[in-house]
């Protein structure tokens, strides 16, 4: 009893250290963005990290879309005007809120379809499953659920 007792005391930490890990990077990963208005699957968005600890989305296939199946930012500014919407950036910069493990904030992201950019945050769901995204400019929000891939 007293050996199974040390060795359990041994591995706690090491079991707490593998699910803080785990819950940090809980968001990276490959995605299916759901439009919120049609409900139609559009694209696979994959999320990294940065050494920095920042998070950033990239689209790395679309799926559905109304400008056929190769679009580009047309009413984008800057760097991404009339480039492909394929490989481009559209999330940027979000941080982890202090005292969670599966909310981030802060960063940017840039709706291709009108090439606008909004405030964005993302929220892990409970099983990891899920991932709600919202863009607001104000008090105006937009969301998203993606789907894990």
């Amino acid at each position: 009893m007293r050996k199974t007792f040390k060795t359990l005391l041994l591995a706690l930490p090491l079991v707490m250290a593998a699910m803080s890990a785990s819950a940090a990077d809980g968001a990276v990963g490959r995605w299916k963005t759901i439009d919120d208005k049609t409900g139609k699957v559009k694209s696979i968005v994959e999320i990294t990290q940065a050494t920095n600890g920042t998070l950033s989305g990239k689209v790395v296939e679309v799926l559905h879309s109304d400008k056929g199946p190769n679009p580009v930012c047309d009413d984008c500014s800057g760097a991404n005007k009339g480039k492909p919407v394929k490989g481009m950036t559209i999330l940027w910069n979000l941080t982890q809120d202090k005292g969670t493990t599966n909310k981030w904030s802060g960063g940017t992201v840039l709706d291709p379809a009108n090439g606008k950019t909004y405030k964005s945050k993302l929220e892990l769901q409970p099983g990891g499953k899920k991932l709600d995204m919202s863009g607001c400019v104000a008090f105006i929000c937009r969301a998203q659920t993606w789907v894990r891939e």
